[in-house]
């Protein structure tokens, strides 16, 4: 089912031609989250192979517009992990000393290591996204050599060379963008407003950034285009309905695991002969006779 929402580069994405409403692989929601359900006791039990196996680490990275649920899903999916070898982290405006640095020194140091999952809540595509849409890199110190023009050819570049650099080096990144529709988040703004437990999610921000809803569209189809390799795929789900993304997502993460086939490990002879010692010991100790 994953196939028609995989871009790797192969295809070319139209963001103008996917639905952002469509529940095709499921229409019934009760089945849909029986079935995530099922997912992700199936996940459960391949992060532990995978912690234990340590030849391996993965990236599953988050992007989409305001109000498209990507932190609904975000926490749904860290329900079923164990916190051992899994963490969220949340790229937000940079800090000075993160703009000091090179661009993808703050997405460098949440890398995970060979066992763990990682949680991108947005990366080092804001560069290409909110950077690109408002211009935000023209008022960022650089060196006179570097071309305005070229800034974000070179974004994506590095982009592409950094995943390829981390897939070369046992770390996976699965790259998944929910891809919600302009009058579904009217719709989910209008509720944040009219329900008093949600007013808090919303911000006047938020509604100033629909005027840059065109370009905003723009900047993920040319950003997924530009980024889309075999290695480091992206995803684009349908997110007008949420009960459908999340079963579309808990299907992303559970293919991705079984790709990565983790085991664990397997114990040596001389390891199992001394285990017999252990065992002998233990018994005699709790007065058991074998």
């Amino acid at each position: 089912m994953l196939k028609k929402y995989r871009y790797d580069g192969s295809r070319r994405f139209d963001i103008d031609k996917v639905s952002t409403g469509e529940t095709s692989e499921e229409k019934d929601r009760a089945k849909a989250e029986k079935k995530m359900a099922e997912n992700f006791e199936k996940i459960s039990r391949l992060q532990a192979k995978l912690y234990a196996d340590k030849k391996e680490g993965v990236i599953f990275l988050f992007q989409a517009m305001d109000a498209a649920g990507k932190d609904g899903t975000i926490a749904a999916v860290l329900t079923c992990l164990s916190p051992h070898g899994v963490r969220e982290s949340a790229f937000k405006s940079p800090s000075s000393d993160e703009l000091a640095h090179d661009f993808l020194w703050r997405i460098e140091k949440e890398v995970p290591r060979k066992g763990e999952i990682a949680i991108f809540n947005r990366s080092q595509y804001e560069e290409v996204l909110i950077y690109k849409v408002k211009k935000l890199w023209k008022s960022q110190s650089r060196a006179e050599r570097i071309e305005e023009d070229g800034i974000m050819e070179c974004r994506y570049q590095d982009i592409v060379n950094f995943e390829q650099y981390l897939y070369h080096n046992s770390v996976r990144t699965v790259k998944i963008f929910l891809n919600v529709s302009k009058t579904e988040q009217a719709k989910r703004f209008l509720s944040r407003i009219e329900e008093p437990e949600k007013n808090w999610k919303f911000s006047a921000s938020d509604f100033e950034e629909r005027k840059y809803w065109d370009d905003y569209q723009k900047a993920f189809e040319e950003a997924i285009n530009k980024t889309a390799t075999k290695d480091c795929p992206w995803y684009v789900v349908p997110a007008d309905h949420k009960w459908y993304m999340r079963m579309v997502v808990s299907e992303i993460i559970l293919a991705t695991l079984k790709d990565m086939d983790p085991h664990y490990p397997e114990v040596t002879k001389e390891r199992l002969a001394e285990f017999d010692g252990y065992r002998e010991k233990l018994q005699e100790e709790l007065g058991i006779r074998s």
